[in-house]
């Protein structure tokens, strides 16, 4: 689970950030609560979240129910840890039914009906490939697999492999299956961490994971939340901001994870139809959705669909998307008109 940076906090235009105290124009309510900042590290990449902390409430106790929230999700989903039960299973080289708990079996279970969805667009089960191109986790492949490799691995594949028996909490190992979480995982993780926050009592926060968030309520000072997509060039450049309440987003793209070799450069978004890198002109997929999971994994799915089918999927779905895309030397912004009805709402 590596990070994915393209959607970042910024402030209103002319508006000082500030978490220790309040400018002038403070909400009536604001003396109720205290305005905090607070980060950590999870699933190889970091946290953060800006909340109204409410009175009588400690920021450490934000603080831990955040992260054994996310823990939970490394304990379980991770292919980085050996003791993760995703691990478990995926080391199981026979068939037969592997018990997994309650919230793995979720994000699997909408995982798989993804995969159904868009056809094999999206797949969980492509690890191996993931792993054979350097993109999992270590030791690392030294150089592009081979064609023969490539279509040996496919044999390993396909969701449609995987079956759940959700009335005694198990999944199905077809013998030599290897799932792969990433994709979906670290979106489930803000929505954990924001439910865990829902729990304390806490309305009003911007919850992020490796640049995947969620936002809640408004700015202790009153404003709105706002987020910035980035232009995906790797230069921190914003291509536009929106503003986001009660909503996740989620981005996808192909400049912070590559890999190069002598001939060329690999993005990390492998179509699992073919088991390769994409090349299909896609810099980064942008989801809004109302969980930061669906979000996440959408993205990826419409990476992997392209400009044409990911926006038909896009329309026929209702789904709020931007991609934006290399045409030559430039990019390009192209739109669902749910995104383009969201952004014109949310900015008025």
């Amino acid at each position: 689970m590596a990070a994915k940076r393209a959607l970042t906090p910024v402030a209103p235009p002319g508006y000082r950030v500030t978490f220790s105290g309040y400018p002038a124009g403070e909400r009536a309510s604001a003396c109720l609560t205290t305005p905090v900042a607070l980060a950590g590290a999870t699933m190889g990449t970091t946290w953060s979240v800006r909340l109204a902390l409410p009175a009588q409430m400690t920021a450490d106790a934000a603080r831990d129910a955040i992260q054994q929230a996310l823990d939970k999700v490394v304990a379980q989903m991770s292919t980085w840890d050996e003791t993760s039960d995703l691990s478990r299973y995926n080391r199981s080289t026979s068939s037969g039914w592997v018990s997994l708990p309650e919230e793995c079996l979720y994000v699997l279970r909408h995982a798989l009906q993804l995969a159904a969805d868009t056809r094999g667009a999206y797949d969980p089960t492509i690890g191996p490939l993931v792993n054979a191109w350097g993109f999992g986790p270590p030791p690392y492949a030294s150089e592009p697999p081979s064609e023969d490799t490539i279509r040996t691995l496919q044999q390993r594949c396909g969701w449609e492999r995987i079956r759940l028996d959700n009335a005694t909490g198990r999944a199905w190992q077809p013998g030599g299956a290897y799932l792969d979480l990433s994709a979906i995982a670290k979106g489930y993780g803000v929505d954990l961490a924001a439910q865990a926050l829902n729990a304390l009592g806490i309305e009003d926060y911007l919850m992020e994971v490796g640049g995947e968030l969620r936002a809640r309520g408004q700015r202790p000072d009153g404003h709105p939340w706002r987020v910035a997509i980035e232009v995906p060039d790797g230069t921190d450049d914003h291509a536009l901001s929106l503003i986001l309440s009660d909503r996740s987003i989620a981005t996808s793209g192909d400049y912070r994870r590559y890999r190069d070799s002598d001939t060329r450069r690999y993005a990390h978004t492998l179509d699992p139809r073919t088991g390769r890198p994409i090349i299909n002109g896609v810099a980064s997929v942008t989801v809004i959705h109302a969980h930061c999971m669906q979000a996440d994994a959408l993205a990826t799915a419409l990476t992997v669909l392209g400009e044409r089918d990911g926006l038909d999927y896009a329309r026929r779905h209702g789904l709020a998307v931007l991609f934006i895309l290399r045409d030559g030397q430039h990019l390009r912004l192209a739109a669902s008109e749910a995104f383009a009805a969201f952004a014109a709402s949310a900015n008025q």
